[in-house]
């Protein structure tokens, strides 16, 4: 017996498949909401993520698990041998200040759980501690994956070079995600039948001209003026080389050049993102960036360095997996529970390299308000999500994983 934030559990013990995920859930439903609010007030973002792996390691060591670094991620495996489904969460935040007003919003002003990994992590806790309860009859091997990095799309591929798909390797694998907004809490929302969520490119364009003075713009070859051409041109590999059937969406967010009005610097820095629901747009789109900026530069006498910041493929779900995971939830009796398929969405997921190699499912997990506490999207500073969905995001991993492995 143990304390997690002023909820003490007295029934460590209970074994049996035949728990109901849920109702064990709501008996938890206070500790895993102090697991989020602990990572929530802690937010980290990045790879390094020191206090959220050590937070992890240690609830689970204490709910009888054996943690193991993995990269900068932490895994852990229960049940006994046989078929291993894998269940996923990411847990960095972004780094941006925090305007919620919640009581436990991170003091930094530089990190927020604006997009709600707090929530995944806190739930695959909980989900753990439920499914280590129940170990001796599982049908198989469950294993767990907390990583960084997903906002950055570097933890994902950190872990599998590390070996998350190794040892036992996965035969599926579960994800979900929290959304937030003003609609009902509880439903899941999938695509088992196309993309579910856009690859995503990032790139970096250095051009590189002759710096001088201001008033001789003649004697140099001005770098701004050359990252400006190759702005639009980019724009019009959206509006004149992308197919219109497909999906595609290229956004510069970043354009940084110069120190002073009256100098032409030496060096233009443009960023951005590429992201597309299809494979071959994307291999075009990609090969045709450099191209452009390139030969762009050439044309105004510079030169052009693209460099690759993030390369993740688009989300494609398994479909008889995804189809399996949604009659699992409809049958567990949650309340406001409705599986709403052909969900797209042109953000991206660095889980989809998890999917690209093993069969996967992710679903999206709203966890809103009906009312003006569910103004703010994701990603807003003044965004907040529904900590009612604690139990539901549990209960579902756990759930999920058990049916799947009684039927594999």
């Amino acid at each position: 017996m143990f304390a997690v934030g002023g909820y003490i559990d007295k029934t460590n013990d209970r074994k049996g498949v035949n728990m109901n995920y849920y109702e064990r859930a709501l008996e938890l439903r206070e500790e895993t909401i102090a697991h989020r609010r602990y990572l929530h007030t802690t937010a980290e973002v990045g790879l390094d993520m020191p206090k959220a792996k050590a937070y992890v390691m240690e609830k689970l060591t204490e709910y009888g698990l054996e943690p193991k670094e993995c990269g900068h991620g932490v895994t852990a495996t229960l049940g006994r041998g046989g078929k291993c489904i894998l269940l996923r969460a990411d847990m960095d935040a972004l780094p941006m200040a925090e305007e919620s007003g919640e009581p436990f919003a991170c003091p930094a002003g530089t990190r927020a759980h604006t997009c709600g990994h707090d929530f995944h992590a806190a739930m695959l806790l909980t989900a753990a501690k439920m499914l280590k309860e129940t170990e001796g009859e599982l049908a198989g091997t469950v294993k767990f994956m907390f990583q960084t990095a997903e906002e950055t799309f570097e933890g994902a591929k950190d872990m599998i070079e590390n070996g998350i798909l190794e040892n036992p390797a996965p035969d599926a694998a579960i994800a979900f995600h929290v959304t937030a907004g003003k609609m009902p809490i509880g439903l899941f929302m999938y695509n088992s039948t196309g993309t579910m969520m856009f690859s995503v490119d990032g790139f970096k364009i250095t051009v590189t001209g002759r710096g001088g003075h201001g008033a001789y713009p003649h004697t140099s070859i001005d770098p701004i003026n050359i990252a400006v051409h190759v702005y639009l041109a980019l724009e019009a590999l959206i509006a004149r080389e992308a197919d219109p059937n497909k999906a595609c969406v290229l956004t510069v967010g970043s354009f940084q050049a110069g120190s002073a009005p009256n100098i032409i610097p030496n060096e233009a820095v443009l960023q951005g993102t590429l992201r597309t629901n299809d494979k071959a747009s994307r291999e075009l789109l990609v090969r045709r960036i450099e191209e452009v900026a390139q030969k762009t530069a050439e044309v105004y006498g510079g030169t052009a360095k693209v460099e690759p910041l993030s390369q993740v493929p688009p989300l494609i779900c398994d479909p008889a997996l995804t189809n399996k995971v949604a009659a699992y939830l409809q049958d567990m009796g949650m309340p406001n529970v409705r599986p709403v398929p052909g969900i797209s969405a042109s953000a991206s997921e660095d889980f989809a390299s998890i999917a690209e190699r093993v069969p996967a499912t992710f679903m999206y997990l709203s966890a809103g308000y009906p009312d003006d506490r569910g103004a703010a999207p994701a990603h807003n500073p003044k965004v907040r999500f529904n900590e009612e969905v604690c139990p539901m995001g549990a209960a579902a991993y756990a759930h999920c994983a058990v049916k799947w492995l009684a039927e594999a």
